[in-house]
């Protein structure tokens, strides 16, 4: 059977636990190894292993990446998992779990920087690299053997190899014959884990495998099919077209298939970004109108930037709001044209936050972009807004003038604080 050493690297490690050539034992194993190309790579707890990398004296601790006692986990690391902490559980439900427990708080800069790193290094094995996060991608190595002298598998271990020599984080990699399955598979061995699930085992693997195991299947869809009396996907996966249609609706067959492990999406690398947003969690709940509205801006400034920073603009705004009591309020409203500028922002979402003012305290305070549209179709002015590009070509310069002096250089009024005023 197809052997490789993940610590050597040598595609010939012997019949034997260890390799023969290292003595590692890290051998994988799998009769389609070496015919594998869609890899899923995840990097472990990243935001937690790029801390402790930076903290050393952090390396035997939990150590919990958020926003205060107030806001939720961002990400963990694998000792703090032990005490049954996840990501975005709230952050007081975490410190109750795990008292000793280390906070710091996101630096977002220096994780997309390391995330940078990690995907030209891995855009360097191959073209066809579609980023799905800050820390994961999914690669397409097929043609790729005689540019590396080596089989995919062989190569990923040599990326994994590579990550945690120079960047100083591990990766997990799953290798299958599409992308559902290599994403699957990705999670079968963290951290540090390099799993295989090849194309004839897929169906049988995933058969007794819960509904809601499979992505894209959340708790409303589990209860709709549990109704129906499908818990397992074996069962889903034995439908028929026909039949699953007919039970499940017109996304049954659909269902159906990717519960086999079937998936025909292609590695994209021009993957079209489908959101953008910002939110704060507040220290304290919040139901003053007057108040809420000074966050707003400030996620209104957010907003804009992300958004240019991504060559896109707001066709409309969603608002988001979560209660004292968790519960989630959302609302939305188009504009009139494309936008930037974040006051056409914070005038279309003023007034979905006036009506949902009413008194409810809140813990957390969101705002999308949707539709997305391109950057250089806002704020082009009409005749109902004509100083539009004046006040676009004045919010570029208030940009440049934070870009050079810093984000404090040029502040707003309408988002100081009576503290600040004062």
């Amino acid at each position: 059977m197809p052997g490789l050493c993940r610590d050597c690297l040598s595609a010939d490690p012997g019949a034997g636990p260890a390799c023969r050539h290292c003595g590692g034992r890290r051998v994988l194993r799998h009769p389609e190894l070496f015919a594998l190309t869609i890899a899923h790579v995840d990097c472990d707890a990243f935001y937690a292993s790029v801390e402790k990398r930076d903290r050393p004296e952090l390396a035997s601790k939990p150590v919990l990446v958020g926003g205060g006692r107030r806001g939720v986990v961002a990400a963990c690391c694998y000792i703090a998992r032990g005490y049954g902490i996840r990501s975005a559980m709230p952050m007081f439900k975490a410190l109750a779990a795990c008292p000793d427990a280390v906070v710091l708080k996101p630096d977002i800069a220096k994780y997309a920087a390391e995330g940078a790193r990690i995907r030209a290094m891995m855009e360097a094995l191959t073209p066809l690299v579609q980023p799905l996060s800050i820390d994961e991608a999914v690669l397409d190595l097929s043609g790729t053997e005689a540019l590396h002298k080596a089989p995919p598998a062989v190569t990923l271990a040599r990326l994994a190899r590579d990550v945690e020599r120079e960047v100083g984080v591990t990766i997990s990699i799953g290798l299958a014959a599409n992308r559902l399955m290599a994403k699957l598979a990705a999670g079968r061995d963290k951290p540090r884990g390099f799993a295989v699930i090849g194309g004839d085992e897929a169906a049988a693997w995933l058969a007794p495998q819960r509904v809601g195991f499979l992505p894209g299947i959340g708790p409303a869809a589990v209860r709709r099919l549990e109704s129906a009396g499908i818990t397992r996907l074996g069962q889903l996966a034995a439908l028929d077209p026909k039949s699953a249609m007919a039970r499940l609706g017109a996304e049954g067959p659909a269902l159906a298939a990717r519960a086999r492990g079937e998936d025909d999406r292609p590695v994209n690398p021009e993957r079209e970004t489908k959101s953008v947003s910002a939110e704060t969690t507040f220290e304290e709940d919040l139901a003053d109108l007057p108040a809420l509205e000074g966050v707003l801006w400030r996620i209104c400034e957010k907003l804009s930037a992300r958004l240019a920073g991504k060559g896109l603009s707001a066709g409309g705004v969603v608002l988001k709001l979560k209660t004292g009591g968790f519960e989630t309020l959302t609302r939305s409203a188009r504009l009139a044209g494309p936008t930037l500028l974040p006051e056409t922002l914070f005038d279309a979402a003023r007034p979905l936050l006036a009506r949902a003012a009413d008194g409810t305290r809140y813990r957390l305070l969101g705002l999308g972009a949707a539709p997305l549209c391109l950057a250089a179709d806002a704020d082009q002015g009409d005749l109902a807004d004509p100083s539009a590009p004046r006040r676009a070509a004045k919010w570029r310069a208030i940009e440049a003038l934070r870009e050079r002096f810093g984000a404090a250089s040029v502040v707003a009024g309408r988002s100081l604080t009576g503290k600040d005023k004062r």
